[in-house]
């Protein structure tokens, strides 16, 4: 077995989105300090936070960006989509226009960020605040949402008392490193396809 030095470490950025309130921050922190705060206050813009994980045997730092849910932080969050391994795409169960916002969520960040393959990019959703007593959006139709919207894993989280929240996280490397798996083995001959077309290109035209 390799010695943790010798371990190869990926440095991995996902971001959350989703409409203001739902609980972004308080997912973050929670995953990364394991804290809950009921008193946050709206995020601004962004912040990251890194955790340092081991997944199926993969050393992995997570680089978590958090992000400004409201309409008006639109233009101050947008430039640090670029470069996203994965987007966690977060509504609030107790919060119908939360969850069905998720489809402009999607489209904004596959916008800004620039994917070029939008259904193979690993998003993965979830539906926050499950400790709350009255929901709005049921298990059933997050599920079928995601399965029609691109077959993305679906986790039921809560901030509050640490549900799934740890999960969701993982799921989110898993894809990433599922995701890398299968590009690195088409680098070497897209490399060598790119390098001919223009010479042959060249030749005939001359």
């Amino acid at each position: 077995t390799l010695t943790h030095s010798a371990m190869t470490t990926s440095l991995l950025k996902v971001i959350l989105l989703g409409d203001g309130g739902v609980g972004k921050s308080s997912i973050m922190n929670r995953y990364v300090t394991n804290k809950f705060d009921a008193h946050l206050f709206h995020t601004i813009g962004v912040e990251f936070l890194n955790k340092d994980l081991e997944v199926d045997g993969h050393q992995v730092t997570l680089q978590i960006w958090d992000t400004a849910g409201q309409e008006r932080f639109r233009s101050l969050r947008t430039p640090f989509y670029r470069g996203s391994d994965c987007c966690l795409l977060t509504y609030s169960v107790d919060d119908n226009q939360s969850f069905l916002n998720l489809g402009n969520w999607k489209k904004e960040f596959i916008y800004y960020a620039d994917v070029k393959e939008p259904e193979k990019f690993p998003f993965v959703i979830l539906g926050n605040k499950v400790d709350v007593t009255e929901r709005q959006v049921s298990t059933e139709e997050a599920q079928r949402w995601c399965q029609e919207n691109g077959d993305y894993p679906y986790y039921e989280t809560s901030a509050k008392d640490a549900t799934n929240v740890a999960q969701a996280f993982e799921e989110a490397v898993r894809r990433v490193l599922a995701m890398d798996e299968r590009t690195d083995h088409l680098i070497p001959t897209d490399t060598v396809k790119l390098h001919r077309k223009p010479r042959s290109a060249a030749t005939c035209c001359s």
